[in-house]
């Protein structure tokens, strides 16, 4: 078991992620104490996607080819259309959700953040829920999808919009602090 301010918090994003998926994690996670860090495609700064339009960008802290689950207690995948279509075509970005899944430490995924998880096999068999737009790659990838603000599997989070972001950061602290889950590897 982890407390959350001495937790090490890992979110993937890439441009085009939906800008308060982003910013509400990783500021009310900092705020928690968490130790919150960005991984992405290259270590450049990367734009939002803000309500119609591009927003503000962040800075990447390192690559996915940098990241390593060792390093982490969780993984957060935050949303928008363009940012986990962009990753999930990417090989190292999604072995490294296998990898999380596999160690059985909290992956959380908000919006179209579930693209991943599906990309990675890692819904098969259990409850999730997402943007009601991916419903049903959601379903097609074996999940039995359930519309609610948050809905956590073995330590799996996922969340449907910005409304949820509340609920979802409360169950990454919750299921942060709960420890690894017994799970099949993705």
């Amino acid at each position: 078991m982890t407390s959350i301010t001495s937790a090490k918090i890992l979110i993937l994003a890439t441009h085009g992620y939906e800008r308060s998926e982003l910013h509400v994690p990783l500021e009310e996670l900092k705020r928690r104490g968490a130790d919150v860090k960005i991984a992405s495609l290259k270590k450049e700064p990367i734009k939002s996607w803000d309500e119609k339009d591009w927003g503000d960008t962040v800075d990447v802290d390192l690559t996915v080819d940098q990241a390593s689950v060792e390093n982490f207690d969780a993984l957060v995948i935050p949303g928008g259309q363009i940012n986990p279509d962009i990753l999930r075509t990417d090989e190292k970005a999604v072995k490294l959700v296998k990898d999380f899944v596999a160690s059985g430490k909290v992956v959380a995924a908000v919006c179209h953040g579930p693209w991943l998880l599906v990309e990675a096999d890692a819904l098969r068999g259990r409850k999730a829920t997402s943007y009601h737009s991916i419903k049903t790659d959601v379903k097609n990838a074996g999940a039995e999808w359930v519309d609610k603000e948050v809905v956590t599997d073995k330590g799996i989070i996922t969340s449907r919009n910005p409304g949820d972001l509340q609920a979802f950061v409360a169950k990454i602290v919750e299921e942060v602090e709960e420890g690894r889950h017994q799970r099949r590897a993705a």
